[in-house]
């Protein structure tokens, strides 16, 4: 009898035992299912952040057509700087001859030879590229330009037979110089301040394109500098050179900007600037616009907050590729703060631009059953390995949601290049005047930088956008163009239009 109550004390407590693991297995089950929902309660609230309807586009659209003509109107009157380029005269094919061109704008520059043949003819360039020496970037301006007056030189003797005749034929020279500069011509300006860790005190105040003639005049070459241009003003007239209904480009890589031809008698008014052409490049500074329309997440604050220029380039925070990864970490950083999807220790996934956006796109574009890709650089560059395939395709979404949220306010941001000079098929606003009468013309936009030409999902997303805004028909003539190497072969086709050479100009009509 002792030994039956046995047996039934034994059953008692492994039923009881078994019942507690069964409780303990289900409340983990809970728990975890609660930290999942919060983990998409994260992405579901940015994502509602992130709408990008089509009536929020279009009062983007709206509001960057009234900027526009606000920092058109008078100088510091709108955040889009709006800074007339003195260029009136674009290049259309005709140009023929070897040209030059000079890239600085970083801590390497490019030396570019062009030869134009005519008819809309590019031979392909000679092109070499050179680090600035770090010593140079902190040392005197004479010091600088000598430098690569040099390199030039070295670059300039290899051109035909190295005879001293390459040396003493005149040369023009486009000049891309992508620091801020006040332009007071088309070949000249004055550098307002460096960046980009360059700190050359005797040049601020000075002008740039005769601190580069002086160095190249000591070196003995006879070059002149043509066209003083930034790298989208350069695209512009690439586009230009290949299809002359080109009136607006845009650059959206690691930064963005945009530029466009605008009517004279639109900007008349500004600093009193009087010219006999039917027309001027415009460079936007765009990266600078904001609006209360824009669709700002507390991750978008955040970012600002913590970047060297809080409160600046608002426009380029959401939509350029300096940027995009870093809001993908930020907001996977926080789903994994609400739930340890990832494990405890995070000290990667916490760092600012760990995670670039080249590899946020490649993320984006794993189109593998299992993620592979995803999981390999959430390994290899979060150091976080062995993510379940769930969390995978969770990190996917989050690269979706930022992707097509900026490259559906660049197309908002394009329309509303159109829009302010009357190519979107509603009349835009141009001198403050409503165009009902332009009719919807064959309009070409150039673009460069590698997240439209390289990135497939923001090219799309982008397109889709710019038919959604303008609708299908006025869409149709609306073409935007892959252009390459505008800052380089762009400034070189500068020079040649604006070179003293030239009796053939055509002023912008």
């Amino acid at each position: 009898m002792g030994r039956g109550f046995v047996v039934v004390g034994v059953a008692v407590t492994v039923a009881v035992t078994a019942c507690a693991v069964a409780a303990v297995v289900v409340g983990k089950r809970v728990k975890s299912r609660r930290k999942w929902r919060r983990v998409v309660g994260v992405l579901a609230e940015f994502e509602q952040g992130c709408e990008t309807t089509v009536g929020r586009l279009k009062q983007v659209v709206d509001a960057m057509a009234v900027e526009m003509h606000a920092g058109l109107a008078s100088e510091g009157g709108s955040k889009l700087k709006m800074l007339l380029t003195f260029v009136d005269t674009l290049p259309n094919g005709s140009e023929k001859g070897i040209y030059y061109a000079l890239d600085l704008g970083g801590t390497n520059f490019r030396v570019l030879r062009v030869q134009l043949g005519g008819q809309r003819s590019i031979l392909e360039p000679d092109v070499e590229r050179q680090p600035i020496p770090q010593h140079l970037m902190t040392s005197t301006s004479e010091d600088l330009f000598d430098f690569i007056a040099s390199s030039l030189k070295e670059f300039v003797e290899k051109e035909g037979d190295g005879s001293d005749t390459s040396l003493m034929r005149r040369r023009e020279l486009g000049f891309t110089f992508s620091f801020p500069v006040k332009q007071t011509s088309v070949s000249t300006g004055i550098l307002i301040k460096w960046t980009k860790g360059f700190g050359i005190e005797d040049t601020v105040g000075r002008e740039v394109s005769e601190c580069l003639e002086q160095a190249m005049a000591r070196k003995g070459l006879n070059m002149r500098v043509a066209a003083l241009v930034n790298d989208t003003v350069g695209t512009l007239a690439l586009g230009h050179y290949h299809d002359p209904d080109t009136i607006a480009a845009v650059i959206i890589g690691t930064g963005t900007n945009a530029c466009y031809l605008e009517r004279t008698d639109a900007i008349i008014k500004c600093q009193g600037l009087l010219t006999t052409s039917g027309g001027m490049v415009v460079n936007m500074e765009w990266g600078n616009f904001w609006s209360s329309h824009l669709p700002r997440t507390s991750y978008d604050i955040e970012l600002d907050a913590d970047s060297p220029n809080p409160n600046d380039q608002g426009f380029e925070k959401m939509i350029s590729g300096m940027y995009l990864g870093d809001i993908v970490r930020r907001v996977i950083l926080r789903m994994s703060h609400e739930a340890d999807i990832f494990g405890d220790a995070l000290p990667k996934l916490s760092m600012p631009f760990i995670l670039r956006t080249p590899l946020m796109a490649e993320m984006h574009e794993d189109d593998s059953p299992e993620l592979t890709e995803v999981a390999r650089i959430l390994k290899d560059t979060l150091e976080i390995p062995d993510v379940p395939l769930k969390v995978r395709k969770l990190v996917v979404k989050v690269c979706d949601v930022v992707t097509r949220r900026a490259a559906r306010l660049a197309a908002a941001g394009i329309v509303g290049i159109l829009k302010k000079i009357g190519r979107d098929g509603s009349g835009g606003i141009t001198g403050g005047r409503s165009r009902s009468d332009i009719k919807m013309k064959r309009t070409v936009v150039a673009i460069e930088g590698g997240l439209y030409t390289s990135y497939t999902m923001f090219r799309e997303y982008l397109h889709e956008a710019m038919i959604e805004i303008l609708g299908e028909e006025a869409a149709q003539h609306v073409i935007l163009m892959d252009t390459e190497d505008g800052s380089g072969v762009g400034a070189a086709l500068l020079g040649a239009t604006h070179s003293s050479n030239r009796v053939d100009n055509v002023q912008l009509l």
